[in-house]
């Protein structure tokens, strides 16, 4: 708390490393098998296309949200604090792109409705 006090733009100074660090890490997540689930419930948000459809609609929204308030912040504020969270923003948001195209593989490789014996034609 002494150190807040002493610097008080300590805590957007450690926001914007946190945002660049989770940015390369969702970037990475496009290296992962696509073919696999990790978990029962991505599971059944990925063989429901439905639901598939709503989670990539909500994650290029996201990308579209830190790209926008990214970009804003980085053209328009002149120098600070916010300056450099924007660009922690904008490094997210690319990150996120890697992450948007392993979901859009997942979706394809488990919906039931293209993913079903029947439409493959082994009754």
């Amino acid at each position: 708390m002494k150190t807040l006090k002493k610097i008080p733009d300590l805590i957007f100074l450690k926001l914007n490393s946190a945002l660049i660090f989770m940015g390369l890490g969702m970037s990475f997540s496009s290296l992962q098998d696509t073919s696999k689930t990790q978990n029962t419930f991505s599971e059944k948000v990925w063989k429901n296309p439905k639901k598939g459809k709503i989670m990539i609609i909500i994650l290029s929204f996201m990308i579209l949200l830190f790209l926008i308030f990214g970009l804003t912040g980085y053209y328009f504020v002149n120098s600070g604090v916010f300056k450099e969270l924007s660009i922690g923003l904008i490094i997210t948001g690319l990150g996120m792109f890697g992450f948007l195209k392993s979901a859009i593989e997942m979706f394809e490789n488990h919906r039931i409705d293209k993913n079903t014996d029947f439409n493959n034609g082994n009754n």
